[in-house]
């Protein structure tokens, strides 16, 4: 799901992260060639807090720094992954199940190319959602992004 120079910056981050039981949830660079923005989406099991968020900038910068991945300017934005939580990972995929997902796939499945539905889990390497009742079952490979469909309640 990934491109091979997101990647390359997640494998370079993931390390660090480890020691300062930081989960990166996902890298995305996005914008201009000449000035790209490098997204880090970071997580913990009790969600992250401005101060981690901080701390997490200043090391994730050094990083990049040292990489240097773009020549030339770009811009770096650490956050936490929000509400429509990128899926990345098996794990992801395991860890969320009840929940209801947005897939996109890199070649349609049933003449779809984009898929909504509640999550099921993840067998012998595929995602399996309910669309309306039906199962519905997207290699993990033939996904291109997918996310949590987050959704606020306003009754609460």
């Amino acid at each position: 799901m990934l491109t091979a120079k997101e990647q390359s910056l997640l494998d370079a981050l993931e390390p660090t992260a480890r020691k300062k039981l930081i989960e990166i949830v996902s890298v995305e660079i996005v914008g201009a060639r000449k000035a790209p923005t490098i997204r880090v989406y970071i997580d913990t099991p009790d969600g992250v807090s401005f101060d981690q968020l901080s701390e997490a900038q200043a090391w994730i910068g050094t990083c990049m720094d040292r990489l240097d991945p773009f020549p030339g300017a770009y811009t770096l934005e650490v956050s936490s992954p929000g509400i429509d939580r990128p899926l990345r990972t098996p794990e992801h995929f395991e860890r969320y199940a009840g929940e209801t997902v947005r897939v996109c796939c890199r070649q349609p499945v049933d003449k779809r190319a984009t898929w909504t539905g509640v999550l099921k889990g993840f067998r012998d390497g595929c995602v399996i959602l309910d669309v309306d009742s039906e199962e519905v079952s997207i290699d993990y490979k033939n996904i291109k992004r997918a996310n949590v469909k987050g959704a606020i309640d306003f009754t609460a």
